[in-house]
Order: C-alpha cells, then sequence, then structure tokens
C-alpha cells in the first residue's frame, strides 16, 4: 500500500515515514503543496496524509483540487486546527477524515486502515495464491502449504507485489517505486536481497524457484505445481 505525506513539517513527516514504513506501508513525501499536488494526481496512492497549511497550495485547495479527479482515494487531513468550523471545512473539501495535532500514531494508523478497509473492502479480505503459498491481507499473514511462514514487514510487502502480479514481469525500476520509498536512491541491489530471502523461505527443495529471474529487466512468478 502507498501513502502520499504532504506535510511541510520535516520532523513530523520524518516520524511518519518511519512509523508507516515499519508498519508494511511504502511512504512517499512532498512539503510543498503545489508540488505535492502534482504527485498526487500523477502517481497511484492508497491514500493521501494532508497538512492544511503548506506552502502554495493549502491542504484545503490541494483536496478541492484533487477530487475533481479522483473521488475515491482516502484522503486524512492533519492540522493543529481544531474548531468544528475547521473539521467541517475539510470533510466539505473532499477529506475522509479529520485528526488533530498532536496526535498519537497509534490512532493514526487506526484511522488509515479503517479508510483502507472502508475504500476497498474486497481488497482487504482477499486471499492471494500462487500453487502453495498464500496470502492472507486481512490477516497479514503468509502461509505455504499451509503452514505460517514468517516475513519481514520489507519481505511481506515485496511478496504482496510480486504476488499481485502472477505471470507477469516485475521490472526492477517498478518494484523499486512500489515496495520501497522512491524519495531514496536505492540500489537496485536491494532487491536481490530480498528476492534471495523469500526464496529461502518459500521455494520447494529441488524444485524451481517460483520466482523467476528476467535477466537485465526484473523477476516473474510462476506456479510449479502439476
Amino acid at each position: 500500500m502507498k501513502i502520499l505525506i504532504i506535510e511541510d513539517e520535516p520532523e513530523i513527516a520524518r516520524f511518519l515515514q518511519q512509523g508507516l514504513s515499519e508498519e508494511g506501508f511504502t511512504v512517499s513525501w512532498e512539503a510543498n503543496g503545489k508540488k505535492g499536488l502534482e504527485r498526487a494526481q500523477q502517481e497511484a496512492f492508497d491514500l493521501l496524509l494532508l497538512d492544511w497549511m503548506l506552502p502554495e497550495l493549502s491542504g484545503i485547495e490541494i483536496c478541492r483540487s484533487f477530487r475533481k479527479s479522483d473521488s475515491q482515494t482516502p484522503i486524512i487531513m492533519l492540522t493543529a486546527r481544531d474548531t468544528s468550523a475547521d473539521v467541517v471545512e475539510g470533510l466539505q473539501a473532499g477529506a475522509n477524515d479529520y485528526i488533530r495535532k498532536p496526535f498519537h500514531f497509534a490512532e493514526l494508523l487506526e484511522r488509515i486502515r479503517v479508510q483502507l478497509r472502508s475504500t476497498s473492502p474486497s481488497a482487504a479480505k482477499a486471499l492471494l495464491r500462487l500453487g502453495d503459498i498464500e496470502m492472507d491481507l486481512e490477516a497479514h499473514t503468509v502461509y505455504k502449504s499451509e503452514q505460517v511462514v514468517q516475513l519481514t514487514k520489507k519481505e511481506y510487502a515485496l511478496l504482496e507485489y510480486l504476488l499481485r502480479h502472477p505471470g507477469r514481469v516485475c521490472e526492477r525500476a517498478q518494484i523499486l517505486d512500489s515496495v520501497w520509498d522512491s524519495n531514496y536512491n536505492y540500489n537496485e541491489g536491494i532487491i536481490d536481497v530480498y528476492i534471495n530471502n523469500l526464496r529461502k523461505k518459500l521455494d520447494d527443495p529441488n524444485q524451481p524457484s517460483f520466482i523467476e529471474t528476467i535477466r537485465g529487466v526484473g523477476y516473474i512468478t510462476r506456479s510449479h505445481e502439476a
């Protein structure tokens, strides 16, 4: 799941990035309102976290402009403005929820999960399968031959991306953009490390890996069941 934070206070943005990344989300950040709106319109995000007071464009202006082309992606407003009139204005502009600063991260995390469940309930309950590998998205659990497999949060995010595109070549740049934070210049070699981890945990002995390397391009997932 990809989240865009549009927030001009670096300390808050970094706090949110770290916390949400540890929860398995792919997080991007923009500090400028105009650039944030452009990015939200150009890329596909599952949720926006939007500050009210921003350079060039306010959160309210971003919300109104974004809603002209996208009525589905959840928006949560983050702001120190706390009057009832402010809450109403934010919701009328198109926000789905409104949380006042300062806030507890646990509360924000639950509000994010509620929004993601409410906008795509079928996706939240879906099971992704490839051969005898099964991913329960609601329980955040992976099974191999009905046995639970322990994955790190980043391993889980990478596996989810691959299982959502079975039989299709996933290019390395696409994987970096979807699974890792695109605000940082990661070396593509980091993908190899996590691919190898998944292979060790989920491959069948003496069988081809369920993740096939397409040299110079990326990876493709295949089931080798008869």
